[in-house]
């Protein structure tokens, strides 16, 4: 089983993230459990929001990675959620 984090950031909080990406990239990297992260995007093409996959069936351990990830630290999003996800398609 996978576990996708799925966040949304304040509005007007672009700068918040673009000041704490380094740390958040550099934080995905060092767990071995994320197998895609990237941002959404907004109609401007702005980061907005981030989707998070983990190879784990543990919930547990996503939820300690949200509240560790330097981009909740600094007070980013406004919503945070985490699914169970069962991949179809896809290796």
């Amino acid at each position: 089983m996978m576990h996708a984090l799925i966040c949304t950031d304040k509005p007007g909080h672009l700068d918040t993230r673009k000041a704490n990406r380094e740390a958040h990239v550099a934080y995905l990297k060092a767990d071995p459990h994320v197998v895609q992260a990237g941002p959404f995007l907004d109609t401007n093409g702005e980061m907005c929001g981030s989707l998070i996959l983990f190879d784990t069936g543990d919930r547990a351990h996503v939820e300690a990675f949200a509240a560790g990830d330097p981009y909740a630290k600094a007070g980013l999003f406004a919503d945070t959620r985490i699914e169970a996800w069962n991949r179809v398609i896809g290796g």
